[in-house]
C-alpha cells in the first residue's frame, strides 16, 4: 500500500481521504503522525496555498504529499472571506465567530444578492519538486442565510443555502454533503485522474 501524506491534521478530512483512495491501495496519513507543523499560507490564491502546504508536506516528510485550500466566497463582499474563511474574524476564530461575523457584513445585503459558493483546490505532489502536480478544482453554488440552520458540517455549513435540496448544507447527512460538495467534486476529479 503506498502512503500520502495529507497536509492536515483536519480528522474530518483524513477519514474522507481514506474512504475514498482506500480501494486505490493507498494509505493516507497526516502531517502530524511525522510532527510536521503547518506552512504558512503565504498565497494569494486557493491554488497556490494548497502547493505551499503540498509542498512543504513533501519536503519534510520525503512521501507524495496531498493537500486542500477551502473557502467560502460571497460575491457582495467580493469573493471574501475566500483564502481566509477559516480566519475571516481573526487568527484563532471559532467556526462560530466567523459565521457571526459573515453575518454582520452581511446584515443589509437583501436575499437576491447573497449569492456565495464553496471552493476547493486539492494539490497533489509525488515529491517536493514535483514539476507537474495534479490539480483539481470544485466548486458547490449557494447563498447565505440569514440565520444558521442545522447541527451537521462545520464552518460556514449553517448558512450555506443549497438550492437544490432546499436545505442547509448542515441539515444535509454526511453522504450527500460528500457528493454534492466543492471538496467531493475536487475528490472525484483527483479519483478519476488516480484511476482513469
Amino acid at each position: 500500500m503506498k502512503q500520502i501524506v495529507l497536509a492536515s491534521g483536519n480528522k474530518g478530512k483524513l477519514h474522507e481521504f481514506n474512504e475514498l483512495l482506500g480501494g486505490l491501495d493507498f494509505e493516507v496519513i497526516p502531517q502530524s503522525a511525522f510532527s510536521v507543523p503547518d506552512a504558512d499560507e503565504t498565497g494569494l490564491s486557493f491554488v497556490e496555498n494548497a502547493i505551499l502546504k503540498a509542498r512543504h508536506a513533501a519536503r519534510l516528510t520525503g512521501l507524495p504529499a496531498l493537500a486542500d485550500d477551502s473557502g467560502l466566497e460571497v460575491d457582495a463582499l467580493k469573493g471574501a472571506p475566500g483564502i481566509y474563511s477559516a480566519r475571516f474574524a481573526g487568527v484563532g476564530a471559532s467556526d462560530d465567530d466567523n459565521c457571526e461575523l459573515l453575518l454582520e457584513r452581511l446584515r443589509h445585503t437583501p436575499e437576491d444578492e447573497r449569492s456565495a459558493r464553496f471552493q476547493c483546490v486539492l494539490v497533489f505532489m509525488r515529491h517536493e519538486t514535483d514539476p507537474t502536480p495534479l490539480i483539481c478544482q470544485g466548486s458547490w453554488e449557494g447563498r447565505v442565510l440569514f440565520e444558521a440552520r442545522g447541527e451537521g458540517g462545520f464552518g460556514y455549513d449553517p448558512l450555506f443555502w443549497v438550492p437544490d435540496q432546499q436545505c442547509s448544507a448542515a441539515e444535509l447527512s454526511a453522504e450527500l454533503k460528500n457528493r454534492l460538495s466543492h471538496r467531493g467534486k475536487a475528490l472525484q476529479q483527483l479519483m478519476q485522474r488516480f484511476n482513469p
